[in-house]
């Protein structure tokens, strides 16, 4: 396949840009699911959550996906799931490691955790080039809609500064085993994202759902938007989450230098305040499905089996 360049059969409406790729975050260790469940098998042929996200972005148009590990998992997560990716999509490998780190830093002593959604972004730059570029969990299912509106997006608008998220309706992405993190969104009334706030422990209640922050718990309104890490970006945003990286390691080493993460919703966020980047939200119909617990587990290979049943997807990606 083509490295990045738009193929021959332009789409009516696009204009001449890169071809998109799609980034995949997949160096999570899985502590609150207690194993790598970015390799979970989910679907009937045994495949992961992942094989369907890239399913629909290969149907959407992506040609290239580049995917974010950790070294420790790389053999492993090349024979459970890169094996088929790779008979599917161009893929290229790119490593997510506590010392990837911009000169005069380093990683403090003690510290296991990965630097957050930011840092793995920017640890995939030379292997997106200067492609327009779609961000995504590995351990998330989007539903096929959210890719197509995306890959349109990023088709046929250009700009530095220009992005897009699909956004879900936050019931549509809880589960009944614990908390999550999402970012909720503020939209205006041309779909354009005014604020995201990292929420890092959302749960459902018998009033709805509510988030917990310094032990007191708020409630979040029916219908309200979040963002599951579901991003489009001009490559020019590799530049903003560079500049904005080093203040980032000054705080944390600071304040908190075991846990300390640099997350794309914040980055954004920043930007937007800035007057530097406008974000179209596209809110998606499609309900969420993740393996955040253990327990998550026998709901989504049943609603797999079911979308399978219903000839969404082949038997076997």
């Amino acid at each position: 396949m083509g490295q990045n360049e738009t193929n021959g059969s332009k789409r009516k409406g696009e204009i001449k840009v890169k071809q998109p790729v799609i980034l995949v975050m997949a160096a999570g260790m899985g502590s609150r699911y207690g194993g790598l469940k970015q390799m979970e098998a989910v679907g009937p042929g045994g495949e992961a959550i992942l094989d369907y996200s890239l399913y629909d972005a290969r149907r959407a148009g992506f040609e290239k996906a580049v995917l974010i590990l950790n070294r420790r998992i790389e053999g492993e997560f090349r024979e459970v799931v890169g094996r088929r990716i790779e008979k599917q999509m161009d893929v290229e490998y790119a490593f997510q490691e506590l010392d990837h780190l911009p000169q005069g830093f380093s990683a403090p002593q003690g510290r296991t955790k990965p630097w957050g959604t930011g840092h793995a972004v920017l640890c995939g730059k030379e292997a997106v080039g200067d492609a327009p570029f779609v961000v995504i969990n590995a351990d998330d299912y989007y539903g096929v809609q959210s890719f197509e509106q995306v890959y349109r997006f990023l088709k046929t608008t250009q700009g530095s500064g220009t992005y897009c998220m699909a956004g879900y309706r936050l019931e549509n992405t809880l589960t009944e085993n614990g908390f999550v993190s999402r970012g909720i969104c503020e939209i205006n009334g041309e779909g354009k994202l005014q604020s995201v706030t990292e929420r890092t422990r959302i749960e459902s209640g018998p009033n709805g759902p509510f988030y917990v922050e310094n032990g007191v718990s708020t409630p979040i309104a029916a219908g309200t938007v979040v963002s599951m890490n579901f991003w489009g970006f001009t490559p020019d945003f590799f530049a903003a989450l560079e500049a904005g990286f080093s203040p980032f390691l000054e705080r944390a080493l600071a304040e908190n230098p075991e846990k300390g993460e640099y997350l794309l919703p914040s980055v954004v966020d920043s930007m937007i305040h800035g007057g530097r980047a406008q974000v179209q939200v596209m809110i998606s119909p499609d309900r969420w499905y993740g393996v955040t617990y253990r327990e998550d587990r026998p709901t989504v290979v049943a609603a797999l089996a079911a979308m399978t049943e219903q000839g969404l997807y082949p038997q076997q990606i």
